[in-house]
């Protein structure tokens, strides 16, 4: 079974099993407010996060391009990041369509079952991405420790293989969300303070016992980022160790620059997470405006900026994309 064929059928597959009544009552459709207390000026709004989606768009697609045209950068690190150029592209279009749609044109309604499914591919996909600057500082730690046998360790195959450990992991973590969820009863109004179905916001709205559904998600949550993090972090403690056994200065600026494009996108997708995360939880006094302001932006700033990000700090891509722009290819 190929990839494609794998991801159709579990797609088919939730859309199944959420979409089947006979095992629970049919559920109302939600509201979404959009952004509470800014309602006045959430055309507004929209606008800056309209040009971040078509940045997201546009910067992904053209990095993608160049990968997949460029048979010079079928490399360790070009393919991590087509992988997180085609995340990234998922993530964003999950989330701004039906954002923008609220903001603009004020299409608060979305089906119950189209909620879930957006849910799903909103946290799935973020556990990906999360699983992908993993697999990046693998892939820099490989490189610089071992830089001899760096083709060698992360050969097509390997690199593959770590692709669909990824993308498994992610969807299978995050499948009982929307199935759990399910369950619940709905007797109250089901109005979200939010402009897209966030987890938390949904459980919150349920008069039915939510402790599973509570549970799972911090579980889940903590059990992605930490492990990540920590990955991450082993990974780059042994990145500076082998460094600062390099003699010259020239020499470990050069080894540390191997690293800045990965480090820049790793501080844009986890520190906003993670305030995020801590502020839908503990940050009680935070205006609701504010954090779900964040949680837009936390979904949306990361596919931007990321192939700017790589665009600039990495010479071949750039070098490529001013010969796509200016047509001397």
């Amino acid at each position: 079974m190929t990839l494609d064929s794998f991801f159709s059928f579990l797609l088919k597959s939730l859309i199944m099993v959420l979409s089947n009544s006979s095992w629970r009552l049919p559920q109302p459709s939600f509201f979404l407010v959009g952004i509470p207390g800014l309602e006045e000026s959430q055309h507004w709004i929209a606008l800056p996060l309209g040009i971040l989606y078509l940045f997201a768009l546009v910067g992904n697609v053209t990095i993608l391009f160049i990968i997949w045209t460029d048979p010079s950068l079928h490399q360790p690190m070009y393919l991590f990041l087509s992988m997180l150029a085609a995340i990234d592209l998922v993530l964003a279009s999950s989330t701004a369509p039906k954002a923008l749609a609220v903001l603009l044109v004020h299409a608060h309604e979305i089906g119950y079952t189209v909620c879930l499914i957006q849910m799903f591919f909103i946290h799935a996909f973020s556990s990906m991405e999360s699983g992908v600057l993993v697999a990046m500082a693998l892939d820099r730690y490989v490189a610089i420790c071992h830089p001899l046998h760096h083709s060698t360790i992360l050969h097509p195959g390997v690199i593959g293989h770590i692709g669909m450990v990824v993308l498994v992991r992610g969807l299978l973590l995050l499948i009982p969300f929307p199935i759990l969820l399910r369950k619940l009863i709905f007797c109250q109004a089901t109005i979200i303070g939010h402009a897209y179905c966030e987890h938390m916001a949904v459980v919150k709205l349920a008069c039915s016992e939510t402790t599973v559904n509570r549970a799972y998600g911090l579980t889940v949550a903590l059990l992605v980022v930490g492990l990540d993090v920590l990955a991450i972090g082993v990974s780059y403690a042994h990145i500076l160790q082998a460094v600062l056994k390099v003699r010259g200065n020239e020499a470990r600026l050069k080894a540390f620059s191997t690293c800045g494009s990965h480090v820049c996108v790793i501080l844009v997708f986890y520190v906003p997470g993670m305030f995020s995360f801590l502020t839908h939880r503990f940050g009680h006094h935070v205006p609701h405006h504010v954090h779900v302001l964040l949680a837009i932006l936390y979904l949306l700033v990361p596919p931007a900026l990321n192939p700017l990000v790589y665009g600039v700090k990495t010479q071949k891509i750039h070098q490529r994309v001013l010969r796509v722009f200016t047509q001397k290819d």
